[in-house]
């Protein structure tokens, strides 16, 4: 019938030879049959390493070497570690979002340089109430005004979108555009939030994951926040210097 198969299936799920645990990544890579019942290839799979709070020195540098990054080596990797673990218990979720999980390899190099630092931004949304006698409303207006700097620039620009997140995208894109001309090749594809917190409302921590492709690949990226603007600029900016470094490569 040409359907995929349920991520959950024993032995052909993408998820049937998943590692999570530092010990059982560590045992892995020592000896293969450690913590799998048969050899995955006989069925078509393969052994997948996640990223969670859960992992160890282990699933950071087998994660480095399968996605061909950078790997970080005595106190980097140990920050490295640290940070993950920090960041998963404030909502953040590197299993499904590693573009983002390679952002924080890179940025553990003592000569990283972004592509483009945040200076400030501001989000406004408004929306005006009509005298019942005109008949309609009008539709809520979004604007983003922001700050970046690339290099030794400091750009300030500003757009309006559909909606806050749209039009902050807008207003970044206006900004780097002039440094990255290819960056228009880049498009949101997929945009889901999660409330982490049902008991808090809607001042639940929330987590916010993007995917996005240049027509060729395809990538995600994640953010958090109790705030879903800035959960949504986290993923939306994590987004857009993966695909700026990556266009990099060697150069990074």
């Amino acid at each position: 019938a040409n359907l995929p198969h349920h991520t959950r299936l024993p032995y052909v799920g993408a998820n049937a030879f998943t590692h999570k645990g530092g010990v059982h990544v560590s045992a892995l890579t020592k000896w293969a049959d450690s913590y799998q019942h048969i050899n995955p290839e006989l069925v078509g799979n393969r052994p997948r390493v996640v990223i969670s709070e859960l992992a160890g020195k282990g699933n950071i540098i087998y994660k480095a070497k399968e996605r061909k990054l950078p790997i970080p080596k005595g106190e980097e990797i140990e920050r490295v570690l640290k940070q993950i673990k920090s960041l998963e218990k404030q909502g953040f979720q590197y299993d499904s979002a590693e573009a983002s999980f390679d952002l924080l390899l890179y940025r553990a190099q003592p000569n990283y340089r972004p592509p483009f630092e945040l200076v400030d931004f501001m989000v406004v949304v408004e929306k005006r109430r009509r005298p019942p006698s005109s008949g309609r409303q009008e539709e809520p207006l979004s604007e983003a005004t922001i700050k970046v700097k690339v290099d030794d620039r400091i750009v300030h620009t500003a757009a309006e979108g559909n909606g806050p997140v749209n039009a902050l995208d807008q207003a970044l894109r206006k900004a780097l555009i002039q440094f990255y001309p290819d960056l228009t090749a880049v498009e949101l594809t997929d945009y889901k939030v999660r409330i982490l917190e049902e008991t808090a409302g809607t001042a639940s921590q929330v987590r916010v994951l993007l995917e996005s492709s240049d027509g060729q690949e395809h990538w995600r990226t994640v953010g958090s926040s109790t705030n879903i603007i800035e959960a949504s600029w986290l993923a939306l900016a994590d987004s857009i210097e993966y695909w700026l470094i990556k266009q990099k490569g060697d150069k990074i």
